[in-house]
């Protein structure tokens, strides 16, 4: 039954996309034909995909303040998203989508849609992962003289992304998704800085968690490692017993404390890393994502998955070990070199070993021994720092 109304729903959506393009196609226009001088407000649409994904789309908005410096940027958000560029100096203005219908009210909705009719000269639809059409509408109704894309992942139905009227080549070759991200915006001559990952935490933020991990047993001198045990996807979990061997080795050989990470439904990962380790790690619940981004900071450096995490730490120039199994690091791990990905040998987590995890960690301590919040150069905010992140297209 359920196979039945999925075909029903396509064939429905289909048809709709294939009316839909013939009445609202605008006409493409060349890269030539945009006036950028004209182009004061700029509206970024990444309301779909993933966490990652998202953090994966942030050097675009660093590449856009580059170019246009005195330009109002505008991003359009879920709710757990817009954790990400809250504080972002590249940010003047946050559009919230809210996922789930039930956290929608007459007030929200009315809210957006003024912010959507506000007058945007040029709208961006980072479609590089999947193509939402919610996105594509929300583009469209912000009234833009200019809505860019990607010419990829055409809708079934329809002859091209009939939404934009600037469409990005799609390059054939395998690339970085970083890359993938800037090359919408350099179809009309952006010139992007770098390609690190960015985010920002303010000075209260960053006091907060050392007041906190104070409280939690954490002292400032000695080596701290972060451990974040997680990952929603289970064939991306490195085996939570080599994770607690990795950890009893850094204890007992070099005397680290390590602070314990795991997602909101991985209580259970939790407790056997606990059950399995000689000594008491410091556990930091699940919390909100800003708050957990402020007690990586204090970490020398993080062990994690492949997963959301990742990105967050990069994101803040936190030094990382991430363990890759199914998915391939260099189209997907962090631009930067003091983010170092292990890739299973038969494309399984498990077949990377503690050693591994160990040497490359070690690597990485030697290299960049202070903690990034013991180099926060700002007494506001701080991020990643593109000059050590790593150039443009480096991975």
């Amino acid at each position: 039954m359920a196979h039945a109304w999925y075909r029903v729903e396509q064939f429905c959506k289909r048809n709709a996309l294939y009316w839909l393009e013939k009445l609202l196609a605008r006409e493409v226009l060349a890269p030539a034909q945009v006036n950028l001088a004209e182009i004061k407000r700029i509206l970024v649409v990444r309301q779909h995909d993933m966490l990652g994904d998202f953090i994966l789309a942030t050097p675009v908005l660093s590449a856009l303040r580059h170019n246009f410096p005195r330009a109002h940027i505008g991003v359009l958000v879920r709710e757990y998203f817009a954790e990400v560029v809250t504080a972002h100096a590249e940010v003047d203005e946050i559009l919230l989508f809210h996922e789930h219908g039930t956290r929608w009210t007459l007030r929200r909705a009315w809210s957006l849609w003024r912010q959507l009719r506000r007058g945007w000269d040029l709208t961006i639809v980072l479609n590089t992962v999947s193509h939402s059409l919610t996105s594509d509408v929300l583009a469209y109704f912000s009234k833009a003289k200019y809505v860019l894309g990607s010419e990829h992942r055409v809708f079934e139905g329809c002859a091209r992304n009939f939404f934009y009227n600037l469409l990005a080549p799609y390059a054939a070759e395998e690339k970085h998704q970083s890359e993938r991200n800037l090359d919408i915006v350099c179809h009309i001559g952006v010139q992007p800085q770098h390609a690190a990952e960015v985010m920002y935490l303010t000075r209260i933020e960053r006091e907060r968690a050392r007041l906190k991990l104070h409280e939690w047993g954490w002292h400032s001198h000695g080596l701290v490692i972060g451990m974040h045990v997680g990952a929603g996807k289970i064939a991306n979990r490195w085996p939570i017993e080599k994770f607690a061997e990795l950890a009893q080795q850094l204890h007992e050989e070099l005397g680290a404390q390590v602070l314990l990470f795991w997602g909101k439904n991985e209580n259970d990962l939790a407790e056997k890393f606990c059950r399995l380790v000689r000594f008491a790690p410091i556990k930091i619940m699940p919390t909100a994502l800003r708050e957990m981004a402020a007690c990586f900071t204090f970490c020398n450096a993080l062990v994690c998955n492949d997963t959301g995490v990742m990105h967050v730490c990069a994101a803040l120039n936190v030094p990382l070990v991430a363990i890759f199994g199914p998915t391939p690091p260099a189209l997907w791990k962090p631009i930067g070199e003091s983010f170092l990905a292990l890739y299973g040998r038969d494309q399984t987590t498990a077949s990377v070993s503690v050693g591994e995890v160990r040497a490359a960690l070690l690597t990485l301590l030697k290299k960049f021994p202070q903690p990034q919040a013991a180099l926060a150069a700002s007494p506001d905010s701080f991020s990643n720092s593109p000059a050590t992140a790593g150039n443009a297209f480096q991975s």
